[in-house]
C-alpha cells in the first residue's frame, strides 16, 4: 500500500450529492417561436435527463394548453427519456395544468399541486369567428374556386355549413378520445370513477387530488428534498431568450402569441 492510498484509507468519503434536473414548462403550447413545442424543448430535455446522470426530473410546469400534437409530442419525449435513462420524472403545478398543460403533467410518474392549482380542462376547443353579413353589408363578395367539395371548409368569410360543423365534430371527439386514453394509461387506478373528469371541466389543486388527476399538494424544492436528502443539487433547464428579446425588442409574431397565451389563461381566472 503506498503512502497515498494508506492517506485515502483514513479520510472520510465526502457524500454524492444527489442532482435533479428542473426543467420549467411555461406559456401556451404551440408552434410559434414564443410557445413550447417539440423543437424548442427537444435539446433541453436531452440535456436535462444526460448532463451530470441526475437521480430524477422535475417539471415545473404553468400552462393553460394549445396545440393537441404538440403537446402529445413533448409528452411522448419526455416518457422516452426517462423509460431509456431509467430516470423517474416528477410534476410541479403551478398556476395551471390544464388541457395540453396536464397532458405534459400526465407524462410525469406523479404530479404535485398547490391548493390553488387549477388543474383539469380534458376537453378539445376550436374557436373562430364569422365575418359573412359583415362582408355582405360593405358590398364585399367573397370568390373562391376549388377542386374538392371540402376543400373551403369551415371558411369564416362564407356563411357556416351543417356538414362542416359536423365534420369538424367527429375530429374534435377523436383528437378527444385520444386524450382520455392517454391520460387514462398514465393515471391508471388513481383516478377516480368521477364521471366529469373528461367533460372538460377544471378543478382547484386540493379537488384535483380526491378526483386523482395528481398525487397531492407538494411545492417543488420541500419534495424533492423529502424524496432525495436536503443536499440537493438543482440544475435547472429552460428556453434561452435571443438576443433582441432580452432588450426587449419584440416581433409582431411574438405580439400575437401573447395576446393568445393572455386570452388562454384568462380563461382560468388568471
Amino acid at each position: 500500500m503506498t503512502r497515498w492510498t494508506a492517506l485515502k484509507s483514513r479520510l472520510p468519503l465526502g457524500k454524492t450529492r444527489a442532482r435533479v434536473a428542473v426543467v420549467r414548462l411555461k406559456g401556451t403550447i404551440g408552434t410559434g417561436r414564443a410557445s413550447l413545442n417539440d423543437e424548442t424543448l427537444a435539446p433541453i430535455l436531452e440535456k436535462a435527463f444526460k448532463r451530470g446522470k441526475p437521480k430524477a426530473v422535475a417539471l415545473l410546469i404553468n400552462s393553460p394548453g394549445g396545440s393537441p400534437v404538440q403537446s402529445s409530442l413533448i409528452a411522448a419525449r419526455i416518457r422516452r427519456l426517462s423509460e431509456e435513462k431509467g430516470v423517474p420524472v416528477h410534476a410541479f403545478v403551478e398556476d395551471v395544468a390544464a388541457s395540453g398543460g396536464y397532458w405534459l403533467a400526465a407524462a410525469a410518474d406523479d404530479i404535485w399541486v398547490d391548493f390553488g392549482s387549477i388543474v383539469g380542462s380534458i376537453g378539445v376547443i376550436s374557436a373562430g369567428f364569422g365575418a359573412p353579413v359583415f362582408l355582405a353589408r360593405q358590398g364585399i363578395e367573397r370568390r373562391v374556386h376549388t377542386s374538392g367539395k371540402s376543400k373551403s371548409t369551415l371558411d369564416p368569410f362564407l356563411p357556416q355549413k351543417d356538414e362542416d360543423v359536423a365534420r369538424l365534430k367527429d375530429i374534435l371527439e377523436d383528437l378527444h378520445s385520444g386524450f382520455i386514453a392517454y391520460v387514462k394509461e398514465r393515471r391508471g387506478d388513481k383516478l377516480s370513477d368521477d364521471p366529469d373528469i373528461f367533460s372538460g371541466e377544471f378543478w382547484l389543486g386540493r379537488r384535483a387530488v380526491k378526483l386523482g388527476l395528481v398525487d397531492g399538494e407538494a411545492h417543488a424544492v420541500p419534495k424533492l428534498e423529502a424524496l432525495y436528502g436536503k443536499d440537493l443539487k438543482l440544475m435547472r433547464y429552460g428556453p434561452k431568450k435571443g438576443f433582441f428579446a432580452r432588450f426587449g425588442a419584440t416581433m409582431a409574431e411574438d405580439a400575437l402569441a401573447a395576446v393568445e397565451e393572455r386570452a388562454l389563461f384568462a380563461r382560468f381566472g388568471l
